[in-house]
């Protein structure tokens, strides 16, 4: 079930409130981008997502390397601290836009929730994201 969570950057530039079923579960992924930021994400559908503050706050990344055709992705960093609250993208196969909320910056989700999160590992290392990696311990 959907539960609303708020989240922040580390700064609090950036804001947001987001509706979660942390039940549903999650993803980490051992791309080099992911685990070089060390992205816990969720996803949810643009309806569940609302920036509450610092839209000007933001700076967009995209990678050098990426798969993704432009303007498909879009890694929001805060300006301030370098903290990614979320990541905006499209894809055909989810039906059009998405969000992926970095779990780590949900500041009312408590411990326990966190804990009992399921999630599943996904092998961008070698561009299979549904397939579990040989090794998921520093994920």
């Amino acid at each position: 079930m959907k539960k609303t969570y708020h989240g922040s950057c580390h700064c609090g530039d950036v804001r947001y409130r987001v509706q979660l079923d942390l039940a549903a579960g999650s993803r980490r992924c051992n791309c080099r981008f992911c685990l070089k930021t060390h992205f816990w994400k969720a996803f949810v559908m643009p309806a569940d997502l609302e920036l509450l503050q610092g839209a000007d706050r933001r700076t967009d990344y995209r990678g050098p390397e990426s798969q993704w055709p432009e303007g498909h992705v879009h890694h929001w960093f805060c300006r301030r601290c370098g903290v990614r609250c979320f990541t905006d993208g499209f894809l055909v196969e989810f039906g059009g836009d998405f969000h992926c909320i970095n779990l780590c910056t949900l500041d009312d989700a408590s411990d326990e929730e966190l804990a009992a999160t399921p999630i599943q590992y996904e092998d961008g290392r070698c561009d299979a994201q549904e397939r579990r990696p040989a090794i998921t311990s520093f994920l």
